[in-house]
This record gives C-alpha cells, structure tokens and sequence, in this order.
C-alpha cells in the first residue's frame, strides 16, 4: 500500500504516529519558512506541513506543488495549537509534519477547481466529468446510492427474493418510448433492441416458478430528455407471484421504510397514504402530487357561472371549469409585473389567462373584482379558505387546461414561497389509473401505462360502451411531486390479454409477431403475478434534495443525449458500417 492512513480518518488519537497519506492538493499556502497543503482523498481533508528543517528537499519540492498534483506525503501527526484548531473539517485539530515528500503525477492546470465552490457551468463540468466527480457533493451522491443499492439487497435478500439478471440484447417492441438499437452481424438486417424494462422477461420469470425476482437493472429509452430523465438509467425492479396488489403496496412500504431508515436513520410511517389517480387529478391537478405543502385546486363553478364575468360564465356554459388555488399570505409578494410573468407561465399549459384576487379588509381586490357582487366575493372568499393578504388565482378552460396550468402554478409559488422543507420527503400511492387513454394522432384508444396490465374486475362492462372508464389495477409510487415507482397486477390469462391487444389495434397476428414468447409462455400456465419498477436515479436525488438527476449518476448524458467527455454517440468507420450491413442515408443539409 502506498499509504498507511486515509486522509480523513486521522484524528488527534493519532497524534505523535508516523504515517503515509495519498490525495490531491486541495489547497497550497508559502508562509515563507513553512508550506501548508490541505491534502484531500475520498475520506476528507487533512492539513500538511513542509518545514525545512524536517527535511529541507521535501520542503524544496513542496514549493512547486500546485492544486491537484497527485502526491505521497510521510510525517509525524502533531496537535495544532488551539488557536489554529479548524473546527470545519474532521482532522482540524491535528497536521502532519511532512518529513519526506514524493510526487506521484504532476497535474496540469485543471479548467476549474473542484472545491472552490465556484462551480462552472454544467457542459464544462461534464467535459472533464472525472474532475467535476473529485467534487465532495458528487462523491456524496455516489456514496448514497451505493448504500441505496446495498439496502435494497439486503431488504429483498431477507424477504426470500432471488437477483436474476435479465438480457441486454433483446426483440424490439415498439409500443412505448422509442428503442435503442443494436445491428447484428451475424444476422444481416436484424436489430436487438436494448431493454426499456425488464418487463416482458420478469413475467416469464413468474411462469419460470422463480415466485420473487428483484433486479437493479439498466434501461434504455430513445426519448426527449427532461432534468429527471437520462437515455440510460437504473431501476429496481419487482416481480412476484400468487399476488395481489395489496401486497405489492406493502412489500415496497417496507423496502421504503428500510431504505430511510438505511440511509437517514429515521423512521417512516407506515402503511404509506393512498390516493386515487381520479382524487389527484381534482386536488392537485396531476397524478404524481407533492403533497409537503397545501394549495389544492378549488373548483368555484357554482359560484361564478352566473357573474358578470363573462369569461368565467362562457367557459362554465361551453363545458369548461373555473378552478383555482390560494396563496396563502402572498398578496403583497407578487407585483403586477410578477402576476403578468405567471399568466405567461400557465400559458405554456394552454391556459388563456390567469385571473387573480388580493384578499383585502375582508373582500376581493383586483381589476375584475367589479364584475363580482358582495355575495358572491365572500362565497368566494370562503370557498378559497381565504384571508386577509392571501392572493387567489384563478383558470378558466377545458378540465385537462385547469388541470396543467394550475398544477404547474402551484408547484412553481410553493418553491418561490418556500412553502416545504426540500429535504422532507412524503411519499404516497396513486391508485386506480385508467387502463386505456385516447391517443388522438393514432385515432384510436392506448395502454395508458403498457398493454400487461390487468383491468379491474369491476370496471369489465366497459369494454363495449366506455373504455375510458376501465381502471388498471396499476399503481405509482410518488414523491415530492415526481413519479419513483410504477407498477401493475400482470395480465396472466392468453385470451385476456388478447382481448386487450385487439382493443389497442393490435390483431392476433402482429401480437403473434411481436410478443408470440410471452402469449405462448401464458398458455403454458402463468401464476398470477404483478410487479413494480422504482426509479433508483430518482430516489437518490430525491434523498440528497436535489433537483438535477444528472448530479447523482456517474457519467450522465445531457438533454441532448450526448456524453461531452467521451463524444459519444461518434460516427464509426466504413469497414464497421459493411460488417453490419448497414449505410447511412443522411439529410442533406
């Protein structure tokens, strides 16, 4: 071993031992006759001292030390004096006197320093990624998702799960996101597709008789790319047999309160709270609610239809909703200025305005307010739960438009309020999703979550005279307003998941095609099962608080899909575009 201790673990216990520490200069101080160098490794920081007459060709060499030169450095541990004690790292009230020096790479000057806190921007730092990863925060985030990944073993492992790895390389099915393919050149012409999910092979797991698979499996989508997705990324993936729903809900209660009170050491209560994805939709306007703070939506219909209003009163007329929420104490926090910036901003959902009122001396202030006769301003004000200095705001249009605009409004002002904890987590289900949505391009109904998800018994009359009614027995694990977990009760009879294949347009034939290993696996005796998949980037971001999934993934791709530091995707050589059999027909630009 080239060195004795960890940078980070010497304290004063140590104090009078020899030892041998290995890192990077974080920091180099001249103080004439004596050289400083904060000396940084994984573990923390510990402060070096060059004095020459310990050795004065170790003191000589110390002097062309810059940041992040690689270096060995062997001395005595020595209590600092008490005035110069650094309470802010862990070795602060000890340093080694260097008493000989060896240079292990000398580092040319980096584009930016790792620990000075100025961080440069996000294409640089993922130019020089393994600079940017020297950073304590991302070493952090990778600390925790190991530990992260550890629990979950270990919760899985206890509950009798088997670690199954599914193939990379697999058939293309087309029916969500779009494939990453790979050519193959042993069979010209043909292409694997690398996984989205594990989904089609954990189901003939279940046939397999294996009962409890778990896997922490990399997946691919070729989708545009949002601040919490990747092309690539990691989920925890479930599958069991002989199962309901409820007990997928409380298997993955319990791998949540482990994985809190793994990595928080707090404790979580338990069962976590459920909701309909119908009750999401009308408190909070979106089925993946954060639920740390209030400002639900308020639908003031009753209340409005017959103002002089016209525009509230239209909308009601031609089948549209008024809803709204209420900034709690916020009247005087947003000037008109700021009001016109947030009528732009529910314009991007397709609102076509916000309307808005000041609570003031008991009634309602705003330009409209006129239109509004005393009644109706204090039916409106007790509908809203207002008071005194609150702000209301208000969406009149078609439901999904109330839905978006409001939603994404109230998530905006809860983080300009500071109306939440960021590092508060509150996880909840959202239950009873529908089965099938209306895909207006296709002209025809589409699994709203994938076409194996089992329909609810009840909801079977359906089929012939309102499809949009059937609810899944689906469900989503949601927290702090983003989706973690998604998961079904699996279809496990051939003809019920033909039926289903024949409602979204795809005839026996092409289902043949496509999943003809799944379908002829279930004749074959499938047990009923249901599964979940969790997103293990997300948690890890939602567990450090951060806001950019990017920050907790090794080596991310941007939104653009591209990897800065390796120049990935890269165009190849001709010789392997022929092996493949494959050219490439580029747009002329």
């Amino acid at each position: 071993m080239l060195r004795t201790h960890k940078c980070g673990e010497l304290t004063k216990n140590h104090n009078e031992q020899t030892v041998t520490v290995c890192g990077w200069v974080d920091s180099y101080r001249n103080h004439g006759n004596l050289i400083f160098i904060d000396l940084r490794d994984r573990y923390g920081l510990i402060q070096v001292v060059f004095d020459p007459s310990d050795n004065e060709a170790a003191h000589k060499l110390a002097d062309t030390l810059r940041g992040e030169d690689v270096i060995q450095a062997t001395g005595k541990v020595d209590l600092r004096r008490a005035d110069l004690v650094n309470p802010k790292i862990a070795s602060g009230e000890i340093e080694v006197r260097a008493t000989d020096l060896n240079i292990l790479n000398k580092a040319k000057l980096p584009p930016f320093t790792p620990t000075s806190g100025n961080v440069p921007n996000e294409e640089l730092r993922l130019k020089y990624r393994y600079i940017d990863l020297r950073r304590p925060e991302l070493q952090k985030a990778l600390i925790m998702r190991h530990k992260l990944c550890q629990a979950v073993r270990n919760y899985f492992d206890a509950q009798d799960f088997v670690e199954v790895e599914t193939p990379m390389l697999g058939k293309s099915t087309p029916e969500g996101a779009r494939d990453y393919l790979v050519p193959s050149r042993v069979h010209p012409g043909a292409f694997y597709a690398l996984p989205q999910s594990p989904q089609l092979y954990k189901q003939l797991l279940m046939v397999a008789g294996m009962d409890r698979y778990f896997q922490i499996a990399r997946c691919f989508r070729d989708e545009d790319l949002r601040a919490d997705r990747q092309p690539e990324f990691t989920q925890i993936d479930v599958e069991m047999s002989f199962v309901g729903q409820e007990d997928i809900l409380t298997t993955i209660d319990g791998l949540v309160a482990h994985m809190v009170k793994s990595v928080r050491g707090t404790d979580i209560q338990l069962p976590l709270p459920r909701m309909t994805h119908a009750e999401a939709l009308e408190r909070y306007g979106n089925d993946k609610p954060d639920t740390r703070f209030g400002m639900e939506l308020t639908d003031v219909g009753s209340i409005v239809k017959d103002s002089g209003f016209g525009v509230f009163k239209s909308c009601i007329e031609n089948g549209g909703r008024v809803r709204g929420i209420n900034a709690k104490g916020a009247a005087d926090k947003y000037s008109r200025k700021n009001i016109d910036e947030l009528t732009a901003f529910v314009g991007e959902y397709g609102a076509k305005g916000l309307a808005f009122f000041r609570v003031k001396e008991g009634k309602l202030d705003s330009p409209i307010a006129k239109f509004l006769d005393d009644d109706k301003q204090q039916a409106l004000i007790q509908k809203m739960g207002g008071e005194n200095g609150d702000l209301l705001f208000f969406v009149a249009d078609q439901p999904k438009v109330t839905s978006a605009a409001l939603a994404s409004l109230r998530l905006r002002l809860g983080k300009e309020l500071k109306l939440y904890d960021p590092m508060e987590m509150k996880p909840l289900w959202v239950l009873d999703f529908p089965l099938y949505g209306w895909d207006a391009e296709e002209n025809r109904w589409s699994a709203e979550h994938h076409p194996f998800c089992n329909p609810n018994s009840e909801d079977l009359g359906y089929f012939e005279t309102d499809p949009g009614k059937i609810r899944a027995q689906s469900y989503d694990l949601v927290c702090n307003g983003y989706e973690c977990a998604s998961g079904s009760v699996r279809v496990h009879d051939p003809v019920v998941q033909q039926k289903i294949f024949d409602f979204i347009g795809l005839k026996s034939e092409e289902a043949e095609l496509k999943f003809g290993f799944l379908l002829n696996a279930l004749r074959f005796g499938a047990p009923p099962h249901a599964g979940i998949a969790l997103g293990l980037d997300r948690w890890v971001m939602l567990f450090l608080a951060n806001d950019n999934i990017r920050d907790v993934i090794a080596f991310p791709k941007t939104q653009k899909a591209s990897d800065l530091m390796t120049e990935a995707p890269s165009t190849v050589d001709a010789k392997q575009l022929r092996e493949l059999h494959i050219k490439c027909d580029l747009p002329v630009e």
